[in-house]
């Protein structure tokens, strides 16, 4: 599962992916459209910020918004720097590798075996994900 923090991330940048190019949204806009709690979603951006996925105007015109653009940044993406390795083995993490401490053997563990097709398939979902994407579909989708 994903954390909470991670579901805010994804609720703060898809309102940003909606936005008007180059028009900030502020942090209590944001909190209050999507029902985040202000302090949590101020270390949330800063993460964000940090992971060079939104960047920060000063002033009173300013705000967040997307540091490129939404058809470029992935569900996968946020979900790694937010929640860390998106594998549900870490001896199938991309960027988290580590053998299972138990392991006699990767190459006949059964359960690493249908583990890897979870997690193939699912990176394949969230890695082709764009918040461009996410944001088209938010009609369609049941919440």
């Amino acid at each position: 599962m994903i954390t909470q923090k991670a579901k805010y991330a994804l609720r703060a940048l898809t309102l940003l992916a909606r936005a008007e190019p180059g028009e900030p949204i502020q942090i209590p806009d944001i909190a209050d459209q999507q029902k985040i709690p202000k302090k949590f979603l101020e270390q949330i951006m800063l993460d964000l910020k940090r992971g060079g996925m939104v960047e920060s105007r000063r002033g009173k015109q300013g705000g967040y918004l997307l540091l490129r653009p939404a058809s470029e940044i992935t569900y996968g993406e946020v979900l790694r720097l937010i929640d860390g390795p998106v594998a549900p083995l870490p001896c199938l993490s991309l960027t988290a590798y580590r053998r299972c401490e138990d392991c006699d053997g990767e190459t006949d563990c059964e359960i690493r075996r249908v583990f890897a097709r979870v997690a193939d398939e699912t990176r394949a979902v969230l890695l082709t994900t764009s918040l461009a994407d996410a944001a088209a579909d938010a009609g369609d989708a049941p919440h």
